[in-house]
């Protein structure tokens, strides 16, 4: 056989065994090389501290008017005009319907009489007294005719009485014809039209004003939620402030933060039967008018401080149907998955109730890349660990 066919011939089965996998494996694992050879995925971690961490609650609640008055009739007839124009800003004092006057300006006039006639016998009755005096000196009227002269004389300055009152009465009904707004604020949409039978004695709602600023949000939390509260702050675990001296702040429907921050104002310090839940309040000022009554609100209010809290990034933790979990680094570089409670958020961090120590380390990027509990990963800004078989770097001697 030629040299040059026996050269070909070799050359080929060398090709042919490489391409089955007869050759020997590249030197460092690779990606056909043994997988524990393979170097650990990096990570980026955080070493557990303590720190005085605020203690803030996130709460849902609404947003109600300080102040809101019922407009109602309190005179009896038809509307005859609406004064104002709906949705706008009104004063306290303004007309806002009138009532047809008509009946009521009757009334005003025939009390009026009423009081003349009153006031016509009381002046008959003191001059039969005046008459009455100089005669009983000299014994021409006897002594009962001039006692039954001043009784009269005294029930009429009664009925006088009576009468003006009367009068009075009916110029304050006639006055309720014009319907006028109790406060200052917003107007809402009129409950009755031009034409309407309004009643006194039934209270016709006609309108509802509400005060624009400042206004309340009201939140609902749970007793258990505050009792727990009071006892962290009796225990020293948390430094709960002063009602009047907590800070809340608000999150908008649409996820944007309220600029203004309110104060609590006032605690319940019923339970509710039904629900279990305690109410909070807050005023906050609303010189802009974003906040509406029935709007609702998510409440963030800072409590107090938490002396030795322990905040970790949002990054950190894992959310499974279990709860929450962080992966903890162990001190030869191994992992394990901790399961940990959170109190609140603040900020982009979340607080640590229980789970963590200080001084742990704590994966907050690259947690994905754990494949199962025990695998080592390397630190991002940690010395690279030595390769199998190879001794770890010697610092270099001095000369």
């Amino acid at each position: 056989m030629p040299n040059r066919f026996r050269s070909t011939l070799t050359l080929a089965l060398l090709l042919s065994l490489a391409a089955c996998g007869g050759g020997s494996a590249p030197p460092g694992g690779g990606a056909m090389g043994d997988p524990s050879q393979m170097p650990p995925p990096l990570v980026e971690a955080i070493t557990v501290r303590t720190q005085d961490v605020p203690n803030i609650i996130e709460l849902p609640g609404r947003i109600e008017a300080v102040r809101i008055a019922e407009v109602r009739a309190r005179a009896d007839g038809i509307i005859e005009r609406r004064l104002f124009t709906e949705g706008t800003d009104v004063t306290a004092g303004q007309p806002l319907f009138r009532i047809d006057p008509r009946d009521l300006s009757a009334q005003v006039e025939q009390a009026r009489a009423a009081l003349a006639r009153a006031e016509a016998a009381r002046s008959n009755a003191a001059a039969i007294i005046r008459r009455y005096e100089p005669l009983v000196k000299e014994r021409a009227v006897s002594g009962q005719e001039y006692d039954q002269a001043r009784a009269t004389l005294r029930t009429e300055t009664a009925n006088v009485a009576d009468a003006r009152a009367a009068l009075t009465r009916a110029q304050l009904q006639l006055g309720y014809t014009t319907v006028r707004a109790p406060i200052s604020g917003r107007i809402g949409r009129a409950a009755v039209t031009e034409g309407a039978l309004v009643s006194a004695t039934q209270a016709t709602p006609l309108a509802t004003i509400e005060q624009p600023s400042p206004v309340h949000a009201v939140f609902t939390e749970s007793n258990a939620a505050i009792l727990n509260l009071r006892q962290a702050d009796r225990s020293g675990a948390t430094d709960v402030k002063p009602l009047a001296q907590v800070d809340v702040r608000l999150v908008l429907a649409n996820g944007t933060e309220y600029g203004p921050t309110g104060r609590l104002d006032f605690a319940d310090q019923t339970v509710d039967r039904e629900t279990g839940s305690q109410t909070l309040r807050a005023v906050f000022p609303n010189g802009e008018r974003l906040l509406l009554p029935g709007q609702f609100v998510r409440g963030r209010i800072a409590i107090g401080t938490s002396p030795n809290g322990i905040l970790i990034p949002a990054r950190a933790i894992q959310f499974a149907e279990r709860g929450a979990s962080v992966t903890v680094i162990a001190a030869d570089g191994t992992t394990s998955p901790r399961p940990v409670q959170l109190a609140g958020q603040v900020g982009g961090n979340w607080l640590v109730k229980s789970g963590l120590k200080p001084g742990e380390r704590i994966i907050t990027e690259g947690w994905q890349k754990i494949m199962a509990p025990g695998m080592k990963v390397q630190v991002k800004g940690d010395p690279a660990p030595a390769a199998a078989g190879q001794q770890p770097a010697q610092p270099a001697q001095k000369k």
